[in-house]
């Protein structure tokens, strides 16, 4: 699908995990760590894959059948023990998906901007960058804590768009998590939602109302290109 896109698209803005980077055999290995600390057998890393853009809160409480709630004190400190482990090992199985080199590339050749706009903590999402020998052209790297507010929410969006100087109505946001959806649009951006990323089943990229959708990222070229 291809609705409603700028003509032409001057900033394109990622979400990281599961859009940008494949980072769920990290994630999924803190997360076995901890379990494995505190006498747990691991959860197979295809049953947590669903919910690693839903951040390591989510995945402990579906690993641990706890009840996703913020204020919780046990869920506090498991998340701190996870992240520690992640910390320590965050890049040993993380790549750009396949395909993504080759899109960044062709936003340096034809001189689109582009940028992050993740939940994840900023930190955390520099840590991984750097481990992966990459960042944005203009260090672009708007974190879950950079503001505070976080998506769905717009701000980190327009945030991202002030540190590029970009137009909104003339950007991208590129997610595989509804609320990416939502933070774009209400951002007065146009969305691509990805079918390669990490999500449930039952809730795919169709429902989520994304001016489009694509299942790998070498598409995202040929929609730039249209």
């Amino acid at each position: 699908m291809n609705h409603r896109l700028p003509t032409p698209v001057q900033t394109v803005l990622f979400d990281l995990d599961g859009t940008l980077v494949d980072s769920h055999g990290d994630l999924c290995n803190a997360l076995n760590r901890l379990e494995e600390e505190c006498g747990n057998d691991p959860t197979p890393h295809d049953v947590i894959r669903p919910y690693v853009s839903q951040g390591a809160m989510k995945m402990i409480c579906v690993a641990f059948d706890l009840e996703f709630n913020k204020e919780n004190l046990r869920l506090q400190s498991l998340w701190r023990q996870m992240l520690r482990f992640y910390k320590e090992d965050i890049a040993s199985l993380s790549m750009l998906f396949s395909g993504m080199p080759e899109v960044l590339d062709y936003l340096r050749s034809n001189g689109i901007a582009w940028g992050i706009v993740t939940n994840k903590p900023e930190d955390l999402s520099r840590r991984l960058l750097a481990a992966l020998h990459m960042e944005p052209p203009e260090g672009c790297i708007v974190g879950g804590d950079t503001l505070p507010t976080r998506k769905p929410e717009p701000e980190p969006l327009l945030y991202a768009c002030q540190l590029l100087d970009a137009d909104p109505a003339k950007t991208i946001y590129v997610g595989d998590d509804p609320r990416d959806v939502i933070a774009g649009k209400n951002a007065g951006m146009a969305t691509v939602a990805v079918r390669y990323g990490y999500y449930m089943p039952d809730n795919p990229p169709e429902l989520w109302g994304a001016d489009c959708i694509i299942d790998n990222p070498v598409e995202l070229m040929d929609i730039l290109s249209d």
